[in-house]
Order: C-alpha cells, then structure tokens, then sequence
C-alpha cells in the first residue's frame, strides 16, 4: 500500500506489540504500539492521521463492535480525520444461492461474525456522519497473496464439493485490496460500501483446483456437501457454504479501481509463489 501513496505521505500503523513492529518500521512506517482492546493505549490513536484505514476485524466474544466504537471515540476526541475506510467482509451478504450481488442486495447474515460485521458497518456511518469525515466500507471476500493460499489445507487432503452442488466464492489479492484503500481514503464519501473484488466468480472447488495444479500437487477429494460438511471445521465450513457471485461494478466506476489481478488465474500464471510454500 505504501507505492500506492505519494511520495508526500507518512503511514503510521497503529499495532500491537509483536514482529510486526519491527517489519513496519524496516518499510518506513511509523508504529505506534497499543491494543484496540486496551482502553489505556487508544489515547495514542488521537490526532495522528489526516486519513484512516481501520481493518481489525470485530471481538468474537462480543455483541456489535465494540472495538471500534472504542477506536472512533478515540480518534475523535483531538483533531478528526478526514476520511476514514472501513474493510469489512462480503459475508454481510450471507447465502445468495450463487446469484450475482451488488451493494444493494439484501443482507443475508447467518452467523454472529457476519452480523457484527452489519453492526459495525451501521457505527461506522452513523459516526461518519455525526461528525463529518468521509467514510467508505469496502466489503472484501477471500484476500489471497503469495503466502495466503490454501496450500496447506490442500496438502492435507481436505475435500472439496462435488461441482454439482459446489459454491461459488470470491477473491481479491491483498495488493489489490491495499489498492482499494487508498484510492477510497480520496474518492468516497458518506458511507458508501463497495464490493472490493476481481473479475471471475469461482465455484470454490475450482479455486483449490487451481493452486493445487499450480503447485504440482493432487486435487482436492470431492464429495457430497452434506459428506463435507461433517468433515472440516465449523470456520471453513461457514466459508464454503455461502455462494454468491459479487459484482464490482460500482468499485470500478466509482473509485475506478484497475486491477493487478482481475482473476486468481492471472495471478498463478505470472507470479512465481512456490518460494512462499516450501515442500
């Protein structure tokens, strides 16, 4: 996200204690270390940026979002940003049957993840217009990058869906995503929620298909949903049961966002990534 700023520009990072601080500050960021679970630390939030990105995602032992009614109250209370992007989640959406889903479509949220996320989304507004800073929700499906792919989980045999009965899932490389941000921090405003995703819809078996075949390694078992289902963890599962097909038309009209990698193919056929997974 950094190459996507003008030379202008200093990002601060507002992060927890870890190695990330160190990777950070080695790219030029400046870190300042708290805890959004840390009413003590936010204070440091207060006044240090012209314009917000705010990706911590909701408390999953919580009702709404407090964390980030903690975060807005903080960088409130000296000099307000002037806009502020929110990266929240295409699960809002839940199950849409495959059917192809704009902004407007009709939430749909099945489990207490997505629907802190809908809560979130409505804070962020509700503040954003309270007090006057340019907000903008983008709403991300599975971020992928060299080393976020499913390798891993491929390598260990976990089955996909039968085609006939398979979802389709949705994706955006990070760098696309960071790409996103930055563009929104300058080019939305009052709340507008935009579909951040590339060009082709998969069903999610063909996603595996795909880095497994890149990799050199066997495809995914299928088998009936109702069979995989009882076979991966509930998280995966909450994944692979939606379908939906996202449409980014309004990210590419309104923002217009051009894309590094309009599909995962473009991304597996051009990048070298079996350097980030080691057999």
């Amino acid at each position: 996200m950094l190459a996507c700023l003008p030379p202008r520009w200093r990002v601060t990072a507002f992060v927890r204690e870890g190695p990330q601080v160190a990777r950070l500050r080695s790219a030029g960021v400046r870190v300042v270390v708290g805890d959004l679970d840390d009413s003590d630390t936010l204070a440091r939030l207060a006044g240090h940026a012209d314009r917000v990105v705010y990706s911590a995602p909701p408390a999953s032992d919580a009702d709404g979002d407090p964390r980030l009614a903690r975060a807005l109250a903080a960088l409130g209370a000296q000099r307000l940003p002037r806009s502020l992007v929110y990266i929240s989640t295409s699960g809002v959406y839940g199950d849409q049957g495959g059917a192809r889903v704009a902004e407007t479509a009709p939430r749909r949220t099945a489990s207490p993840r997505a629907r802190r996320r809908v809560a979130a989304e409505a804070l962020l507004r509700d503040w954003g217009r309270r007090l006057g800073v340019a907000t903008a929700i983008l709403r991300a499906p599975g971020i992928y990058a060299a080393d976020r792919l499913p390798v891993a989980r491929i390598r260990a045999g976990t089955p996909a869906i039968v085609a006939a009965e398979d979802s389709f899932s949705n994706h955006i490389h990070a760098d696309d995503l960071a790409r996103a941000c930055v563009l929104a921090l300058f080019r939305a405003d009052g709340g507008r929620a935009f579909n951040v995703c590339d060009d082709e819809p998969l069903r999610m078996g063909d996603y595996f298909d795909a880095v497994a075949d890149r990799f050199g390694l066997p495809r995914p078992p299928r088998l009936p949903r109702e069979v995989v289902r009882g076979r991966v963890d509930p998280m995966l599962w909450s994944f692979m049961a939606e379908s939906r097909r996202l449409d980014n038309r309004r990210a590419r009209r309104e923002l217009r966002l051009r894309l590094a990698y309009p599909t995962v193919a473009s991304f597996l056929e051009t990048t070298d990534v079996r350097a980030a997974h080691p057999t």
